[in-house]
């Protein structure tokens, strides 16, 4: 009798795409939450893959901030047209616009908690019962606390101490009417699997990944790329930097680090050997012990 065995990346793989065709078949309109950068492009590869050859069954949901670096703008339309399948976009500045969010002021603004409000609406208005995230359990300890589905009430809040059970690989998706989940397939995966597996799989990913020369100011121990939102302060100038990105966000809060790593082989080299969190260069989350997970109880991704 023939054995079949999986290796670690297949393990992972088999897993997600088991999650993803769950999502799928308990709910009614679920959407892929889609924000340019590797975990969110890992799980739309995932989706591809779990329905193929027919197209992903769901919309991608991306939250326009405003502040975006172009080239994930661009990565992301390249996508959707080669996809065919639809983009939901919510915009923070129409928010804005319109009273539901106030912009933020002083020298550490930022409109990431903007985002919160945004995307609450697009999942209402379009009947959203199922988001599903790139998020990883080994990203931030308030992400560690996740399930797989991960249970909303109507207010989109995050309860950690309110979380369905999850044994072996039975989710229970029952929820009262205005409630949703956010659904995480990645959530055992670690940088290095991303990495592996982005490399295994040849999966395009923004050229922000790879290193490139990049004019940036340096400030709170990370370099910030320079675009037409800087303000320089005091005792700041801008210098060209070989760098790249390890995570991206917002244009006005992502810090890059200086590195050589041009090709797939060298990040996954890179960030073998790396000692620090890919979100150690996020201003966002170094707000408070607890800031990643203040925004999630209101409702971030």
């Amino acid at each position: 009798m023939n054995k079949y065995y999986l290796n670690h990346l297949q393990e992972l793989e088999a897993e997600a795409i088991y999650v993803i065709r769950e999502v799928v078949a308990q709910f009614d309109r679920p959407a892929i939450l889609f924000s340019g950068g590797k975990d969110s492009i890992v799980v739309t590869h995932l989706a591809r893959k779990a329905f193929w050859p027919a197209r992903i069954p769901m919309p991608l949901i991306h939250i326009d901030t405003g502040h975006n670096f172009p080239e994930t703008m661009e990565f992301r339309d390249k996508l959707v047209e080669e996809l065919g399948i639809q983009l939901i976009v919510g915009s923070v500045q129409e928010s804005i616009n319109e009273g539901r969010a106030v912009e933020e002021s002083g020298l550490n603004a930022s409109r990431n908690e903007l985002q919160i409000v945004t995307l609450l609406d697009a999942i209402e208005k379009n009947k959203i019962d199922a988001a599903i995230g790139g998020a990883r359990r080994d990203e931030e300890k308030a992400r560690a606390k996740e399930r797989f589905f991960s249970h909303r009430d109507e207010f989109g809040q995050w309860d950690p101490k309110n979380q369905r059970p999850e044994l072996w690989n039975i989710f229970n998706g029952r929820k009262r009417m205005g409630e949703h989940f956010r659904v995480f397939p990645i959530s055992n995966w670690t940088e290095m699997d991303v990495w592996n597996y982005i490399l295994h799989e040849n999966i395009p990913i923004p050229s922000l990944y790879f290193a490139h020369q990049r004019e940036a100011i340096y400030r709170d121990n990370t370099w910030l790329p320079v675009s037409e939102f800087t303000e320089l302060r005091a005792g700041e100038k801008i210098e060209t930097k070989l760098m790249r990105f390890r995570t991206l966000g917002d244009i006005t809060i992502t810090g890059g680090i200086e590195s050589d790593a041009d090709t797939l082989e060298k990040i996954v080299s890179e960030v073998a050997g790396s000692r620090s969190t890919e979100r150690g260069n996020r201003s966002d989350d170094k707000r408070s012990d607890t800031s990643m997970e203040d925004r999630k109880r209101q409702g971030y991704f």
